[in-house]
């Protein structure tokens, strides 16, 4: 049994800060607890801009604080996403996030993230792997 708090972690190795400066996570369950997802808690900033494409994952978002809206960058289609709604990107979807207040969600990642991952140029976390 693994019990762990988003205070035991802040500021450490699973507390990343993107490189863009437009958002921070804590990850509380990575790919080396080997359960099959990562689960984090992330932060993107208001008035930001961050566009992101899992190419190597899927991943599903619950918004638990703040206001921003979800554009798919390939239809254009957007959502107002609030507390209490979910969205999940099954298909890899490029899409861009554009906070009016703070926005903070959880996130469940499969395959699980290492905690080592920032966007790329094209806005993809590599797929990154645990060693034994």
């Amino acid at each position: 049994m693994i019990v762990r708090s988003f205070k035991d972690i802040e500021n450490t190795d699973r507390h990343v800060r993107s490189a863009s400066g437009t958002w921070e996570s804590k990850r509380i369950v990575l790919a080396k607890e080997k359960v099959g997802f990562s689960l984090h808690e992330t932060v993107l900033y208001a008035g930001t801009e961050t566009s992101m494409w899992y190419a190597n994952h899927i991943e599903a978002v619950l918004c638990v604080e703040g206001e921003a809206e979800l554009t798919n960058d390939e239809t254009g289609e957007t959502h107002w996403i609030e507390p209490g709604t979910m969205y999940l990107l099954d298909g890899h979807e490029k899409h861009t996030m554009r906070p009016k207040t703070d926005f903070r969600c959880v996130c469940v990642f499969n395959p699980p993230v290492t905690g080592r991952e920032d966007h790329d140029e094209n806005g993809v976390y590599p797929l990154l792997t645990e060693e034994g």
